[in-house]
Formats: C-alpha cells, sequence, structure tokens
C-alpha cells in the first residue's frame, strides 16, 4: 500500500501534466485566437473597397441596342458587344436547370451562398485523388462573372474571400431561382455566345426552352473551358464532356443509369447560326446609317459605343417598311439585264418633317460597305444637270422672271471657259423656263455666271445640301459630288413651301428601363426660302416632267410630279430628283467605280423610270394630292444681262458671241481670273438631256473646277421681260 506522501506525490503529479496539457491547450487558443483575430482584420480590409453589390445595376448584364423600323416591330439590328440575348427561367428547358446544378453545383439549393462541405470534399479529392477539383458555387461562379469580373484572373486568396462575402450576401438578397436565372444569362458558352439563349442559338439554331437532354448537357459541359469544349472547335472533347455531364445527372438524381446510357448513344448532331459580324439584320445601308447617326460625336446624338452596344437601348427609326420595299422592288427590276457593275442608290423623304421613309445604298453591302446614298466610306457623286435647280432658285430669289429670254444657243465661249449643249443642239433664243426644260448647259452657265456662283452654291446649302461646293460657274452643271440624301433633302424644300427640315432616320430612343431619351416625333423646320420662290421654281419643274426632260418620271394615276434630271460626261451617272406633296426622291443609276474606269449607262436607262417605277408602287393607294399654293413671287420689271446674253438684243450665232465676248470684256473693269485651265468641250452622249463638263475622278477624290470669266455680274439694262413663255 503506498504512502500517503507518495500518493500526494503522485497526485500532484498527476495534476501538474494535467495542468500543463491545459496550459498547452489554453496556449494553443490564444495562438489560434490571434491568427483568427488577425485573419479577421486581413479580411476586414480586404473588404472595405467592394462594389456596391446591392444596387442592381452591379449585376446587369451586357444587352443589345435593338433597332426597328417604325412599326416599332421590325427589327433591322442587335448591336452588341457580346452576342447576348436575356431570358426568364420559364423560357429555359428543365434540362439546362438540371445538367448545370449537377455539373457547376450539386448542393446549390442546400447552401447559403458558400458551400463548406464542397470545400471540404474538394480538398479531400484535390490531396488524395487523381485530379483538380473546384468548389466554387454558382452564386460564387456569378458574382466573378459579374461584379467582381474586373478581378477575374486575380488568383488569390483575397479574391476568394471577397467573392465568397459578396456571394452569402447575394443569398439574402435574391432567390435561388433568380440567382440561378442571372448565372445562365450570363456564362460564357464559347464561340462568342454569352447565356443560355445565344448559345442555344449558336449551335443548334433554336430557343433555350426548346432543348434536349442532349443538347441541355452538350452546353452545360461548355462553360469548364469555353474555348476547349465547344463543339466547333474541338469536337471530341465537346462530346466527351457531354457524357460526363450526363453522369452528374445521374449521381445527382435527375436520370436513371438507363436514361444516361441512351443520351450517350445519341451523335452530338448541331444546327449552327453563324453570329452577325455587326449585329445587322435587315436593309443594311439603311440601319448602317441609323448606327452612324447614333455615335457621330459630331452630330445630335453622341451616344457612346457603350451606351449603343451594352445600354440595352430600343430605338425606333423612321423607315417605312412597305416603302423601302417599293424601292427595292423598283431598283430591281431596272437593274435587271443590266451589267453586273450597275447600282442604283435612292432616298425617300417626307418632305413636311424630313423622315427617311425609304434608302438604297447599293447593291451590295457584303461586297462594299460605302453608302452611295449617304457617301458613308466614300463620297458623293456628279449630280450633272439636277444641280441646275439651285440655279433657278437663286434667279427667282434675285428677281429675275424665269420667263426672261436667254441665249441657249449651241456653244457659249465664256472667257476660258466654252460650255455647249448636247450634240451642240441650238435652242435658239428662249425663257428661263424653257431652257430648264431642255436642260441647256449654255443658257445655265450664263444665268449663272450673271446671278453669282457663290449665290448658287449658297442657295443649294441653304437648301439641304452639305457637301462642298465650287463657286464657279460649272457649280451649276453639277460637277461637285453630292449624295442622293442631300438632293433628296433640298429639293424636299421646295415641296415644303420652302422649310427645310433635316433629314432624319431616328424617331425615338429609351433606354433599358424605359426612359425616353430622344423624342423626334414634331420636328421642327426652317424657313429658307420663300413659299413665292418654291411655288415659282415648282411650277417650272413640273414642265420637265411634262413636257422637257423628265417624262419618263410621269406616274399612272396623274399624280402631279416636279423634279429635274441629271447626268454626268459619257453617261457615268444618272439622276432623277423629283418630289409629289407626299414624298422627295433622289435616284442615282451607275457604276461605282472611279470615273476613268466606271461603265457607261446604256441608252434607254434612266434613273427618272426608277422613280416613276418606285412612286407608282408606293403611292398606289393613295389618293392624287395637288402642291401647295402660293401668290406669284416680286419680280423686277426688267432683267437684262448683255455680258451674258439675258434678255434683249440677243445673239446665238457661235462668230457673233466670241465678238461680243471680246467687247464685253474690254468694257468690263472686273478682273480675269487668276488660273488658266484648258477649255472644257463635253462630249455629247445621245441623250435629250444636255451634258455636263467632263466627270472628274471617282469616289473619294475631288473634281477639277471648270475655268470661267469673271464671276461679277453685269448691271442689268432697262430690258421689258416678256410676260409669257413662249411655246
Amino acid at each position: 500500500m503506498a504512502s500517503r506522501a507518495l500518493r500526494e506525490h503522485r497526485a500532484k503529479g498527476s495534476s501538474g501534466k494535467l495542468l500543463g496539457v491545459l496550459a498547452a491547450v489554453a496556449i494553443l487558443i490564444l495562438l489560434l485566437g490571434a491568427c483568427a483575430a488577425g485573419a479577421l482584420a486581413l479580411c476586414a480590409h480586404w473588404l472595405q473597397d467592394l462594389p456596391d453589390y446591392r444596387d442592381p445595376d452591379a449585376y446587369a448584364l451586357s444587352e443589345p441596342t435593338r433597332v426597328f423600323a417604325s412599326d416599332g416591330e421590325t427589327l433591322l439590328a442587335e448591336f452588341q458587344l457580346e452576342w447576348r440575348d436575356p431570358v426568364p427561367l420559364a423560357q429555359i428547358s428543365p434540362y439546362v436547370i438540371e445538367a448545370t446544378v449537377a455539373t457547376e453545383d450539386e448542393r446549390f439549393f442546400e447552401h447559403a451562398g458558400v458551400d463548406l462541405v464542397g470545400i471540404a470534399r474538394a480538398l479531400v479529392n484535390n490531396l488524395f485523388g487523381s485530379g483538380l477539383e473546384g468548389a466554387s458555387t454558382i452564386t460564387q461562379q456569378f458574382v466573378r462573372n459579374t461584379v467582381l469580373s474586373d478581378e477575374m484572373t486575380d488568383i488569390s486568396l483575397k479574391r476568394k474571400v471577397r467573392e465568397a462575402y459578396i456571394a452569402i450576401q447575394l443569398e439574402k438578397i435574391y432567390s435561388k431561382e433568380e440567382i440561378l436565372a442571372l448565372y445562365l444569362n450570363t456564362i460564357n458558352y464559347g464561340q462568342g455566345a454569352y447565356g443560355i439563349e445565344a448559345a442555344s442559338q449558336r449551335y443548334f439554331s433554336k430557343h433555350a426552352a426548346d432543348l434536349t437532354l442532349e443538347e441541355a448537357a452538350t452546353l452545360a459541359g461548355i462553360p469548364q473551358a469555353p474555348s476547349h469544349n465547344n463543339p466547333f472547335d474541338n469536337y471530341d472533347a465537346c462530346l466527351n464532356r457531354r457524357n460526363a455531364v450526363l453522369e452528374r445527372m445521374v449521381q445527382a438524381g435527375y436520370l436513371t443509369q438507363g436514361e444516361a446510357d441512351v443520351a450517350k448513344a445519341s451523335p452530338l448532331e448541331l444546327n449552327p447560326t453563324a453570329p452577325s459580324t455587326d449585329g445587322i439584320r435587315a436593309w443594311p445601308y439603311f440601319t448602317s446609317y441609323v448606327r452612324d447617326q447614333l455615335l457621330d460625336s459630331q452630330g445630335g446624338y453622341g451616344f457612346s459605343t457603350a451606351d449603343i452596344f451594352e445600354g440595352g437601348f430600343t430605338v425606333v427609326t423612321t423607315l417605312d417598311v412597305s416603302l423601302q420595299e417599293d424601292a427595292e422592288a423598283a431598283s430591281a427590276a431596272r437593274l435587271e439585264g443590266l451589267a453586273d457593275a450597275f447600282e442604283v442608290s435612292l432616298v425617300a423623304i417626307e418632305p413636311h418633317t424630313g423622315y427617311v421613309k425609304a434608302l438604297i445604298g447599293g447593291k451590295d453591302y457584303a461586297k462594299s460597305q460605302v453608302n452611295m446614298a449617304t457617301g458613308s466610306g466614300g463620297s458623293g457623286r456628279q449630280a450633272g444637270s439636277s444641280f441646275k435647280t439651285f440655279t433657278l432658285v437663286t434667279a427667282i430669289e434675285q428677281g429675275i422672271n424665269p420667263a426672261t429670254l436667254i441665249d441657249a444657243g449651241s456653244t457659249a465661249k465664256l472667257g476660258d471657259w466654252t460650255v455647249s449643249n448636247i450634240d451642240k443642239r441650238n435652242y435658239g433664243t428662249r425663257s428661263i423656263a424653257s431652257a430648264y426644260h431642255v436642260s441647256s448647259n449654255t443658257a445655265f452657265a450664263r444665268l449663272a455666271l450673271s446671278v453669282g456662283p457663290d449665290k448658287v452654291a449658297e442657295t443649294a446649302h441653304r437648301l439641304g445640301i452639305e457637301s462642298r461646293l465650287s463657286t464657279t460657274g460649272s457649280v451649276t452643271l453639277g460637277v461637285d459630288s453630292v449624295t442622293p440624301i442631300e438632293m433628296a433633302s433640298a429639293y424636299a424644300t421646295i415641296a415644303n413651301a420652302g422649310v427645310h427640315c433635316q433629314p432624319e432616320c431616328i424617331l425615338k430612343v429609351t433606354d433599358d428601363e424605359g426612359e425616353v431619351l430622344v423624342d423626334n416625333a414634331d420636328p421642327q423646320g426652317e424657313q429658307v426660302i420663300s413659299p413665292e420662290v418654291a411655288h415659282a421654281a415648282l411650277e417650272i419643274m413640273e414642265g420637265v416632267i411634262t413636257q422637257g426632260t423628265g417624262t419618263a418620271a410621269r406616274l399612272a394615276s396623274g399624280q402631279p410630279v416636279a423634279g429635274k434630271t441629271g447626268t454626268s460626261e459619257k453617261y457615268k451617272d444618272s439622276w432623277f430628283c423629283g418630289f409629289t406633296p407626299q414624298l422627295s426622291v433622289a435616284v442615282w443609276l451607275g457604276d461605282r467605280s472611279d470615273y476613268a474606269s466606271a461603265l457607261s449607262v446604256p441608252q434607254g436607262v434612266s434613273a427618272a423610270s426608277v422613280f416613276s417605277d418606285f412612286m407608282n408602287l408606293a403611292l398606289k393607294d393613295a389618293p392624287v394630292e395637288q402642291f401647295f399654293d402660293a401668290p406669284a413671287p416680286s419680280y423686277l420689271p426688267r432683267y437684262v444681262d448683255a455680258k451674258y446674253h439675258i434678255g434683249t438684243n440677243l445673239a446665238t450665232n457661235s462668230d457673233e458671241e466670241k465678238s461680243e465676248e471680246e467687247d464685253t470684256k474690254e468694257e468690263d473693269e472686273a478682273p480675269e481670273p487668276d488660273e488658266e485651265a484648258p477649255e472644257a468641250n463635253p462630249e455629247s452622249p445621245a441623250d435629250p438631256e444636255s451634258p455636263e463638263p467632263e466627270a472628274g475622278p471617282g469616289e473619294g477624290e475631288g473634281l477639277p473646277e471648270s475655268p470661267e470669266v469673271p464671276e461679277e455680274p453685269t448691271s442689268p439694262e432697262a430690258v421689258e421681260a416678256p410676260s409669257a413663255l413662249p411655246e
């Protein structure tokens, strides 16, 4: 039996050991506590600059801007940086949901954002298994792809802590179904497809709601490695991954083994849809024009690329689908049988609003993105005699009665500039109005020099021409490059009683929350010429259709039409610009190649016939309308310019012209031109309309100006203007 001391010693020894163990535990606890406190302090520091995850905008998906025709239904484009089309969970196949949960986060419906069980399992598998296994939940992956996307490539404990914290908070804000829908609409499925709807369309050309089990398993396997697991880049890897997903679905209880085996035995059948590289779905020349207007920093909108390609805007345009189809049909019909190089460009504008109702920029957008209607990517074309309209308006504004006689002889030697009519036809002495009807080059060269070429250019700019114009006499003959949209706009000003409305292709823009950003429902124009001047010009322009060079533009209904034809030298361009009360239309027909190599428009083919074909379709169900009325403008009682053979005592013989020009030059103290240049004596194509001076280079290059006599007109002499137009 042990002694009492021994028993006490043993007791003391035992208690000492116990105390030592307890002390060690205490010290360990203190150390762990200190570490925990330090870790908590470090984590708190990492969480200081988190994005505002409570703001729903932090998780807003990049959505396309959708562009519609004026009916608000016909989709013209979806502009986006990523191919993404978010859909609600109800529009996603249940197979997709089951395959995704089984593959990415089997315990998704059980954890609170971070799966501790999954982390432990992944740790064991990574230490003792044959491969690596991640432990990020679907919620964490969603956070990584949205609010923390800037940190996605940061492989650090800090990023994981921030990601886990936000995931836990998100689970308190959103339901599991909402988080799953957000995830499925965000994830990268390869080949530029983001979100399940885009992926479904990309690989199978169907909606996500219609995906089969095999298709759903295929897509669910891609996000692990989008560039490796997609079937276009690696078919075998995609097939193996699909089968692995099917096995995961068995393990999760979504499928029986037999169902999975049947699915695995099925071939991987794709039905791909290639994504649009520009987002344009229809009528690319018009739609690209809308896009350019939205993004033009110097224009009226100035939206950023991020606004348009990520903001989810809705844009309603002015395009009338029916009129666009009519324009396309008229264009195609007129080009049938012609060489492939020939194209039509057409712009139809509503005069009282400026709305662009139809636009054709060429025949093949895939072949050339240069928009012949707007000049985008290139420049315009020479408008020929259709530019004489601006000289006519200038003369009327200056009080010159269109009944005033003018020399329309075959050739005019105007200083260093020689101008001829077609085939050097001698139209004799006739009224300005009649010279306009037959499109006499010599008469309008004289008139332009008399009223001032700079004034003609200024009138054209006022009416709607925006291109740079020469201020020499040749401006009246249309040697400057302009576009159909400019010409349609300028002619619309005359049709609208002198009120100019800027061309407009956008009706309304709303953001992703429905807030109206742009509303062009009530456009306001500017009175740039008087109604009296516009009406006087209009009446003369009607004569081109009834008795002049534009008879091909007559309409079957008898609807009044006013307009003017135009061609460039050697028929490289054919134009018709005209209007009814409903529409102002400019048509160009030709070969867009440089002038040196462009084909000439064949005889019997003209832009005027495209106009009538289009307008007969466009107005087939519309009642006949009359043009606006206005009193005659106030004309000078008499106008004569002996130097340019306007008024009485006119000579039409070439020798008399030369002699009189020399006499006039001696008497006139106005300076001669500073620059010598060769004479322009154009060749004469076989057409009832007079030719313009030799055309210059093609699109994108400058055009030479014709030399001319001094631009300062002589003072009018007192000669009685005729009161009526000659027959």
